[in-house]
């Protein structure tokens, strides 16, 4: 089974070596930046360098940043806001727990003593702590749903359950009508289910269910991983391909179960007939996503 450590360390890695984006993503053009920030709309947009998307709002009267990376890469990203803004920092949120987006709290708790993620997550984050003495916990967490004007924006943050792990969070800026979904989505990539921390694979199908219908087709959405020719932000019929990703995976796993097949014949498969772009040089396999759905099914 990928251990988080693992998981984070490989994911580092993968993403230092992978291309920012491709121009085939046709929804949301994306020019490659020599300080890897891209606009998006209405103030919102992203920074890719190692680890998880991060996203950011830069307004009158607002700075807000998505998810921090690393302490490598969040200097970088702190640079370039900096470049480009010299509004205060208003606020941090994780969209949860795990090291590659949170890594870089540090950097910006330097800026501002607010940190915003679900209540599960600062327990979730001391339990996979590498170093614990240096990680920077959220200062504030919600239940449910909370909202908070920024300049001329409302930010929205949204707990479904459990899904990719125990505390994810969706975070709305209303008026630009962009939704940053963390690792909810793992654009046309394998993606870590991360039982350990709380993941659910059968609730994340609804819950990619239930976001794609709270929204409409002009929304843009900021992904926490991507296959690079299909790039880290696109429209909600991205997470209909995750979400029929994880059933395929589901109904493999219970099928073969049934069939009497072992766990390691099931890891034998290589890819799922339709799902092929999956199937590319990126740190996550489809094996320890058919293992982890197994851990689930049999407890």
């Amino acid at each position: 089974m990928l251990s988080r450590r693992h998981f984070l360390q490989t994911l580092g890695m993968a993403m230092a070596a992978a291309p920012a984006a491709s121009s085939l993503f046709q929804r949301v053009p994306l020019e490659d930046t020599s300080d890897g920030f891209t606009a998006l709309r209405r103030g919102v947009g992203i920074f890719r360098k190692q680890g998880g998307t991060i996203g950011w709002l830069i307004r009158d009267g607002a700075l807000v940043v998505v998810d921090t990376q690393s302490p490598k890469t969040a200097p970088d990203c702190w640079t370039g806001l900096r470049d480009r803004t010299e509004e205060a920092l208003d606020f941090v949120i994780n969209t949860h727990h795990h090291g590659d987006h949170t890594g870089g709290n540090g950097v910006f708790a330097e800026y501002t003593d607010r940190i915003i993620a679900h209540e599960n997550v600062p327990s979730l984050m001391r339990e996979a702590a590498d170093d614990e003495a240096n990680s920077v916990y959220p200062t504030e967490t919600f239940e449910k749903t909370v909202s908070e004007q920024v300049g001329d924006e409302t930010i929205t943050l949204r707990y479904h359950g459990p899904a990719h792990t125990g505390g994810d969070a969706t975070i709305h800026f209303e008026k630009a009508n962009v939704v940053h979904v963390g690792d909810l989505v793992f654009n046309r990539a394998y993606p870590f289910i991360d039982v350990e921390g709380g993941a659910d694979s059968k609730n994340w199908i609804s819950e990619l269910e239930t976001i794609h219908d709270q929204f409409d087709d002009d929304t843009i959405f900021i992904h926490g991983h991507a296959n690079p020719e299909f790039g880290p932000t696109g429209g909600r019929e991205d997470l209909l391909v995750m979400r029929d990703f994880l059933s395929a995976l589901n109904e493999y796993v219970l099928q073969q179960r049934q069939a009497g097949a072992s766990l390691k014949e099931m890891k034998q498969k290589t890819a799922f007939e339709g799902f092929e772009a999956f199937n590319f040089d990126w740190a996550l396999s489809l094996s320890a996503c058919i293992e982890a759905v197994y851990r689930e099914q049999t407890g």
